[in-house]
């Protein structure tokens, strides 16, 4: 789990929240035509832009800019030279019952075909296509996200006209003025609010970890890849090591 994400989230709502209240008058800052217009327009581009199917996945993809599950890097390139030596010392069919201890599903496809005696070609097209198809789905994600939060300030400056138009058409009544500005002030407030602390900052952080979660699976598939030519574990972990920074090699170099 991703605690820097949500205490970000926390510690930036209670900071603006913090300091409307600290100004007085935090009652005006609710406001439900306001935050109609805002979200509900917001939402309503995203749907049309969108298929439902995708609509419906903005849960899971905030989810999955909190709970991310990306290997260690150095447990990973552990695994890979441990495995490289069963497989020297007793074959590939050896490695079936490690199957059961990894918790990866990408890693256990890939684990699987070098036990069932896939060739390295074949194990890294497969591979390649799941990479592929999962940088597709997360580009999408992030896309949504990355609407939603140019959505949020477009359809808050919607507000803003409309509590406008309504304030010109009152100026004859001082009393009904406040009511179109807080429409006008309040929509634009709601929209900068909801994209700079949320969408935009989360499309940023699925940005990331969908980097670093094919980064992760680019390596799986070197791994086994070279396991399957039948590499030694020192070439193995020569190869993994090619995906850390000269700086990081020595902090996840594995023992042979």
């Amino acid at each position: 789990m991703d605690i820097a994400t949500i205490i970000g989230a926390l510690l930036g709502f209670i900071v603006v929240v913090g300091a409307i209240v600290a100004g007085g008058g935090a009652g005006m800052f609710l406001h439900i035509p306001s935050l109609s217009i805002t979200m509900g327009g917001m939402l309503c581009a995203t749907l049309i832009h969108f298929s439902l199917p995708q609509f419906l996945s903005i849960f899971s993809i905030i989810k999955k800019t909190i709970v991310a599950k990306i290997p260690v890097q150095s447990e990973l390139i552990q695994k890979m030279v441990n495995y490289a030596a069963i497989n020297r010392r007793d074959g590939a069919l050896a490695l079936e019952q490690e199957i059961h201890k990894v918790n990866n599903l990408f890693f256990v496809k890939a684990l699987q075909m070098l036990v069932d005696g896939q060739g390295a070609e074949e194990i890294r097209e497969i591979m390649s296509l799941e990479i592929q198809y999962l940088q597709d789905r997360h580009s999408n994600g992030k896309k949504i996200l990355e609407f939603m939060g140019a959505a949020a300030p477009a359809f808050g400056m919607i507000g803003t006209l409309i509590g406008l138009v309504q304030m010109l058409r009152s100026l004859e009544s001082p009393e009904s003025i406040g009511a179109g500005m807080a429409v006008a002030l309040l929509t634009t407030f709601y929209g900068a609010f909801a994209a700079n602390l949320f969408f935009i900052p989360l499309a940023g952080k699925l940005g990331i970890y969908s980097k670093a979660e094919m980064t992760a699976m680019e390596m799986i598939t070197e791994g086994i890849c070279s396991i399957a030519r039948g590499d030694n574990p020192r070439a193995v972990r020569e190869k993994m090591q090619a995906f850390v920074s000269q700086s990081k090699r020595e902090e996840v170099k594995a023992t042979i």
